[in-house]
């Protein structure tokens, strides 16, 4: 793969192959190099961003917990710059920081729990029958204790758990042979069982992001019904893929509506979604964004993807799902954003977020006009901020939920000390 290739957009599959192949540093700068083109967008940044961590986990050279953390929050920090409008990348870094603190948590606990139950059976030895009385306790001065307390090893002073021996460092050798001492091989692998579970933990969001569409989609046949009339604006993969499940058990009539395609020779929007709801018995009829407020009153329900969803429950969405949104409301019909939990942001929508962002106009207006162009002030919005009130259901991968909800999500999949973390580094 060559990102620095002008026009070249690399698909998802190759890029992830590239990364095993190649340096972990070269491979963070490539990815940050197409995330700042706008080569890598939506739901692939969440795949490529747990890739690489999982690359960061797995070649970095750490001894111990905090250090991992850092490694990881440093690298995470650099991705979510680079796309500062997506925030499935500071989602995920949140929930591998997430994934260390338990890992290492577990850990810890597990080998607290082993020292306490290795106490108990020496108290029950003690008071078996047969055993020896106990030797009554002696009376050692202070100076008698400094010299031994001097002639132990600092390393056997420190309790023998995995959290402890990861907060530890190595120690380089025996100072005499050189050779590896005993506490090495124990923080070797302490530090090795924690990278696999940590892998293995992130392995495991990649598959709840991988299978989010389906386990929404799932739910279709709960949330249309037979002869409903249903709009979907600028309907997402996610949304794609839920009417189409709906469309294998249910008749209803779906109406897209969205931006129309500036060039008239190019192919009508959507052709593909249409020709397979066809195949299933689903009529479809093509609305233009101008034409929305005259079918509302028909519509049984309003449904579109979310990019993001915010602490308080607002929305990042396709520029006009406000408007069909803001219709919906004024006419009672439920609004259904579909949203997987990774898209779940612990954080509050900023300015930017709530103005939208700015894309290219130059594809709605011609500059060879060079008087009109200078007459006009043409801004072309790419992205919509929806506020909480007007949406009335979140359906996610964990199944259909109200915004009061939302906070026990956000507490369930993302630590105390992640969410007070901002991912923007300061200007200094």
């Amino acid at each position: 793969m060559a990102p620095s290739q002008a026009g070249h957009v690399p698909t998802l599959d190759n890029l992830i192959k590239s990364f095993n192949d190649r340096p972990l540093e070269a491979t963070i700068d490539s990815l940050i190099f197409l995330l700042k083109r706008r080569q890598i967008k939506g739901d692939d940044c969440a795949k490529a961003t747990a890739h690489i961590l999982r690359q960061v986990v797995a070649k970095s050279k750490w001894t111990n917990v905090n250090q991992l953390l850092e490694k990881v929050r440093s690298d995470g920090t650099r991705l979510a710059q680079a796309a500062p409008l997506e925030p499935v990348i500071g989602n995920v870094v949140r929930r591998v920081l997430g994934l260390i603190r338990d890992e290492a948590a577990e850990d810890r606990n597990a080998d607290d729990l082993a020292s306490e139950t290795a106490s108990d059976i020496q108290d029950i030895q003690s008071l078996a029958p047969g055993a020896p009385p106990p030797q009554p306790l002696q009376r050692t001065t202070t100076a008698q204790m400094r010299p031994t307390l001097a002639s132990l090893p600092s390393n056997l002073l420190v309790s023998n758990s995995m959290f402890n021996l990861l907060s530890v460092a190595e120690p380089t050798g025996s100072p005499i042979t050189g050779a590896s001492t005993p506490m090495s091989s124990a923080l070797h692998a302490s530090v090795h069982a924690l990278r696999s579970e940590v892998m293995d933990g992130i392995e495991e969001i990649l598959d709840e992001i991988s299978q989010a569409d389906d386990q929404i989609a799932g739910f279709a046949d709960i949330q249309i019904h037979p002869g409903d009339y249903v709009l979907a604006y600028q309907p997402t993969k996610t949304v794609e893929r839920f009417l189409i499940k709906a469309a294998s058990k249910r008749r209803f009539t779906l109406l897209l509506a969205g931006l129309q395609t500036p060039d008239p020779s190019a192919e009508p929007p959507y052709a593909a979604l249409r020709k397979r709801l066809a195949a299933a018995g689903v009529q479809t009829i093509n609305l233009a964004s101008n034409g929305l407020m005259a079918y509302i009153p028909r519509v049984n329900k309003v449904i579109f993807g979310a990019k993001a969803v915010y602490q308080n429950g607002g929305l990042l969405v396709d520029s006009g799902c406000c408007v069909a949104a803001q219709a919906a409301h004024e006419y009672l019909k439920p609004v259904i954003a579909l949203c997987p939990v990774y898209k779940f942001t612990p954080e509050d929508p900023s300015n930017e977020v709530v103005r939208g962002e700015l894309g290219d106009p130059s594809s709605y207006v011609s500059y060879a006009n060079g008087p009109a162009v200078d007459l006009l002030d043409i801004e072309n919005t790419v992205t919509d901020y929806i506020p909480p009130e007007l949406v009335d259901v979140y359906l996610t991968n964990l199944g259909p939920q109200t915004r009061h909800h939302l906070a026990s999500i956000l507490a369930d999949h993302y630590k105390t000390e992640d969410i007070a973390f901002s991912l923007q580094l300061d200007e200094s």
